[in-house]
């Protein structure tokens, strides 16, 4: 099975934003801001919708960041790691 060590709170990715340089904040998955059904269903068909055509085969999780200085978003796919 992979997990987005992010999404289970077992690791933080720090990104700097490209604009200021400031820390930016993960604001979850992507397809979390879609509505409020989406963060419970699974997440392989989630994937099919994320926007990144790869995330699942890549085994990838498409965040959105967000710098709390100047609010500039960027999405950022990130590796999800492989747990027996």
């Amino acid at each position: 099975m992979y997990i987005c060590l992010a999404c289970n709170g077992i690791g933080e990715t720090e990104k700097s934003c490209v604009n200021c340089g400031s820390a930016m904040v993960d604001m979850g998955k992507i397809a979390d801001q879609f509505d409020d059904y989406t963060p419970y269903m699974d997440d392989e068909h989630i994937k099919q919708v994320d926007g990144d055509p790869h995330s699942l085969e890549q085994h990838s999780c498409l965040h959105l960041y967000q710098c709390p200085n100047c609010e500039n978003e960027q999405q950022i796919a990130l590796q999800e790691v492989f747990i027996t």
